[in-house]
This record gives C-alpha cells, structure tokens and sequence, in this order.
C-alpha cells in the first residue's frame, strides 16, 4: 500500500496544449503533444493515446494535468517529458483530465 509520504513526491501539475502532431511512429495509435506549465516549468513534450476522442485541431488550447517530476521517456523515436493523464472512457479510451479553465498553469495538485 502507498504510505502518504509516496503522494507527496509526485507533482501532477497543469498545462496547456500548444501544439499536436500525428505520431505515425507509435506502436499504439498517439499525438507528439507539446505541453506549456507556466514560466517555472515551462514547456515539456509528451507522447498521448488520445486519437480515439481528440482531434489534433481539439486538442490545442485544453488544459491538462500531468505527472512532470518523472524522467523522461523513449516512446519510438520521441522523448516524451511528462505523462499526460487521462481516465478510460466505455471503450477504455483514454479522455483527459481538464482542470478548471481558472486554473494557473504550472498549479500543482494537491
């Protein structure tokens, strides 16, 4: 089981989708996603397998929660920074998680 203290060191953080691009690469269907967090964090790239509910055009300006604080990871060709987070649909699609248009980016969850 996970102690408190674990929940503590993970930062899910929000951002804002500025950029989406067709992954063509992907073993699994994705989107080269380029993620802004605020001047602190700035801007990360990550790999998502939202092609099933989101187009590339949709996609643009969503603010998301994503796990920032783990390393990056090689997804194919592309390092993806951050893990963008979603839960599954009926069809155990991936949809996001969107935060409050209110809220700051680079605010991290607690």
């Amino acid at each position: 089981m996970a102690e408190f203290t674990d929940f503590q060191k993970v930062e899910i953080c929000v951002g804002e989708i500025r950029n989406a691009e067709d992954f063509p690469e992907a073993r699994v269907p994705a989107y080269k996603l380029t993620v802004f967090f605020g001047d602190d964090i700035g801007e990360k790239k990550s790999s998502a397998q939202l092609t099933a509910n989101y187009s590339r055009e949709e996609l643009i300006g969503k603010r998301v929660l994503a796990l920032v604080n783990i390393p990056p990871r090689q997804v194919g060709p592309f390092l993806s920074e951050v893990l963008t987070l979603g839960v599954p649909d009926a069809q155990g699609e991936p949809l996001l998680l969107e935060p409050n248009a209110n809220a700051p980016l680079g605010g991290m969850l607690y």
